[in-house]
């Protein structure tokens, strides 16, 4: 008998994760905050809730720490921090920039490190073939070549967190301007979440995969190797027992 069964690779879900930590809690925002509803503080903390026990649920799930997921709860609860507190509005925009752009400096620094984050985001075992790509980079004299194109493809990364960092800038400053706090202000919240992934998210997506494809153009430049060769299959993820 085991009691580890709930320890299945962790799959993404896109449309799930979209729906409960930016949809619901919009519509929460902007629905449920006036007085003869939830009130103002009461709809905050509904809409904070689901976000929050999203991701606690997930690391408890799959019990793998991720720094991304992190950063997300932290973001959220200075979210609700400056709503509940009824900090100034200024403060929502420095934060809706903070989270992206700490993000965006930490994928910079790790290229002074010899492990830098692309490889743990693009460059990794369960994207890629790993172990057959540096192979054929071996065999063809490459690794050094490919190592500068990594690290390009790195300062490409962190500019793709750097656009949203600005973009998530302006968007607070355009959208919330009433006091924190009021059903105004959540109402403008709600909004600014819901605009913020066709203005932020899809843009960034599409920046993310020109990255991908100039990663895999690099490969199958330097190694010959086509992309069904390079893309890692299910049985490759799987490590050995």
């Amino acid at each position: 008998m085991t009691d580890t069964p709930h320890h299945a690779e962790h799959k993404p879900r896109p449309l799930v994760d979209l729906a409960i930590s930016i949809v619901i809690p919009s519509l929460i925002l902007m629905k449920l905050s006036g007085e003869q509803r939830l009130g103002a503080d009461g709809a905050l903390l509904l809409a904070l809730a689901f976000p929050l026990g999203w991701g606690l649920w997930e690391l408890a799930r799959y019990r793998k720490f991720n720094w991304i997921a992190l950063l997300g709860l932290v973001s959220v609860l200075l979210t609700g921090g400056i709503g509940l507190l009824q900090l100034d509005t200024q403060w929502l925009a420095i934060k809706e920039a903070a989270v992206p752009g700490i993000i965006g400096l930490v994928v910079l620094a790790s290229t002074r490190t010899s492990y830098p984050l692309i490889r743990t985001m693009l460059y990794n075992p369960k994207v890629l073939n790993v172990e057959k790509i540096h192979e054929q980079l071996e065999r063809n004299g490459q690794t050094a070549h490919f190592e500068a194109r990594l690290l390009r493809a790195t300062y490409l990364l962190s500019g793709t967190f750097f656009f949203s960092s600005f973009m998530n800038y302006v968007l607070a400053k355009w959208i919330v301007n009433s006091p924190a706090g009021s059903e105004a202000f959540n109402a403008e919240l709600g909004r600014m979440t819901l605009l913020s992934y066709p203005m932020i998210a899809i843009p960034s997506m599409v920046m993310m995969m020109a990255i991908f494809f100039y990663l895999w153009r690099t490969i199958h430049g330097l190694t010959g190797l086509r992309l069904e060769d390079i893309i890692a299959t299910p049985h490759e993820r799987r490590p050995e027992k």
